[in-house]
């Protein structure tokens, strides 16, 4: 057989194994992975491994809800300094696995009480940072170091200089950083906030955010600690100074932590609330990469109430409308102001379309599947880092006005006061012991 001979039977071969096969398959549906699984089924190379920093209220609470039943996470671990708040938490994740994909009640999540030794697991994915607020940076950090995603409760930190260096973190490591200012994802906000980008009422006048004030100093009296709390643990970076259930509560108490009013481990309601608020404000004017340039405390004379300038000329203040956490955007054309009870929008432009050559904001309908998302992208989530760092700044610079009682220039490009080494020093805090950003 010469070669050409050889070449047209092996050639003649193959076409025959082809028509074959073809054959075979015309017979056969491709069916995906999820329906051979049934309805809830995702395949385990899909899962999405989560662990949580924090099991207090929040994280047994919002975070536990709205994150386990994304059919993608699989939460595998939990860390928290109180040994009952943990607990409680595992036997949470462990009755849910069982109610719905048929785990065993007993089977339970690994618990730490040390965040780094939690970190050092290559199977976990991302975290969920559900800690006071001056443990936020230093958990986010360490977590963006250890490659892991995540998902930071707002504020995203308790101080300027601890923000950008959880910016710096996220950027240096290639991690997705969601902010929890999940209002962002709701209806009202991302339609007030359209309509206000787009001059729909006019050339904005001024814009009131409604929300608490600055933080107290802690002077609760000590108590004795309790055996299932590692107190010093809980103080991390914070000052040092005995135990209050004022600020680290027992599981049963019903109601929020009140840390949050104490300015070592959070910024009054001011940034509570204020990183809400002042966020869907910022994100209105167009600011998230920016923010005011000078902020006017009140002085009992002419300034009334904290008031922020920005670059424009648009004064935003901080004062009660008497219609609770809301935002009041004033224009030439008309008012709207929104919250998370109501949205009140002028009658001219209540079903006003937004035009196809318009402003179109990152639309989101779920904060937390799109911080999924945005991993499986690489995109920049709604509120990604910078843009909940710049709120955090916001809400802080205001605090440190307030305590300072005087104006203040603010510069958002290199983030820093203007010829203010007393309110410079203030950017950033002393970090006890060896805790460092």
């Amino acid at each position: 057989m010469n070669q050409l001979q050889a070449k047209s039977e092996r050639e003649s071969g193959r076409r025959k194994f082809v028509k074959s096969s073809l054959a075979a398959l015309a017979g056969v549906s491709l069916v995906p992975r999820h329906v051979l699984g049934g309805p809830n089924f995702t395949a385990p190379s899909d899962k999405f491994n989560l662990a949580y920093i924090g099991t207090g209220r929040q994280g047994r609470g919002a975070l536990f809800q709205n994150f386990i039943k994304i059919p993608e996470v699989q939460v595998v671990a939990a860390c928290d300094v109180d040994s009952q708040k943990l607990e409680a938490f595992q036997k949470k994740v462990a009755t849910y696995y069982s109610e719905n994909n048929g785990r065993s009640s007993s089977e339970m999540i690994d618990g730490y009480k040390d965040f780094r030794e939690m970190l050092e697991r290559k199977d976990i994915d991302g975290v969920i940072v559900a800690t006071p607020d001056h443990w936020h940076a230093l958990t986010s950090i360490a977590a963006a170091n250890a490659k892991k995603h995540v998902y930071c409760e707002k504020p995203l930190s308790l101080t300027i200089s601890e923000g950008r260096a959880m910016v710096d973190a996220a950027r240096d490591n290639n991690i997705v950083l969601q902010t929890g200012s999940m209002q962002r994802s709701w209806s009202d906000f991302h339609r007030a906030a359209e309509l206000v980008a787009n001059g729909y009422i006019g050339d904005i006048q001024q814009v009131v955010v409604s929300v608490g004030g600055p933080p107290d100093e802690c002077e609760q009296a000590d108590e004795a600690t309790p055996d299932y709390l590692d107190w010093d643990m809980w103080l991390g970076p914070a000052p040092s100074r005995g135990y209050s259930s004022h600020f680290a509560p027992p599981i049963t108490w019903d109601g929020w932590p009140r840390w949050r009013y104490c300015k070592y481990y959070g910024g009054g309601l001011m940034t509570d609330w204020g990183a809400h608020m002042f966020d869907i404000a910022q994100w209105a004017l167009g600011k998230d990469q920016s923010g005011p340039v000078e902020i006017l405390p009140p002085d009992g004379k002419d300034v009334k109430v904290l008031t922020y300038i920005y670059d424009n000329g648009i004064p935003m203040t901080r004062e009660d409308f008497g219609k609770g956490n809301a935002v009041r955007f004033v224009g030439t054309e008309g008012t709207i102001e929104v919250s998370r009870q109501f949205l009140n929008v002028p009658d001219n432009i209540k079903h006003q379309s937004i035009g196809l050559n318009d402003t179109h904001l990152y639309h989101s309908v779920n904060h937390y599947q799109d911080w999924l998302n945005c991993i499986k992208t690489g995109e920049k989530p709604i509120c990604d880092v910078e843009i909940g760092h710049r709120t955090a700044s916001v809400c802080n610079i205001g605090n440190i006005a307030y305590e300072l009682g005087r104006p203040l220039k603010w510069d958002p490009k290199k983030e820093e006061f203007k010829g203010d080494k007393e309110a410079n020093a203030m950017r950033s805090r002393k970090m006890r012991g060896s805790w460092k950003v």
